[in-house]
């Protein structure tokens, strides 16, 4: 069972704690869109350790996979279907990974409530 998490409250938990939070986050926001996607390969803890072991590298290929993901969840609910993959991966490239776990934060809360 998926439960929707208060955006701001995941965002100012990973800057006050200068990013710990963040890595919280990101392994169960990744578990989330693993589950609601149908995929129980697309897990966090898989996904952290290979961004570590390549040096943040593969943080780009989570960030277009998990926007693949939502849509694939968007589909099989019946949902009108927005590919955010794309986007994803260049706010990523700019830095921006925060604002990209919000947006997905922000899908998960509305497949949640679904």
């Amino acid at each position: 069972m998926i439960r929707q998490k208060s955006l701001a409250t995941e965002i100012v938990l990973t800057l006050i704690t200068c990013g710990i939070y963040g890595i919280f986050w990101f392994i169960a926001l990744t578990n989330d869109v693993g589950e609601l996607s149908g995929d129980p390969e697309f897990t966090g803890g898989k996904h952290f350790l290979l961004t570590i072991v390549t040096c943040g590298i593969w943080g780009f290929i989570w960030a277009y996979q998990v926007g693949k993901h939502i849509a694939e969840a968007q589909h099989r609910r019946g949902q009108f279907v927005t590919d955010n993959s794309v986007l994803y991966l260049v706010l990523n490239f700019v830095g921006l990974s925060i604002v990209v776990y919000a947006l997905v934060q922000s899908d998960v809360n509305k497949l949640a409530q679904a």
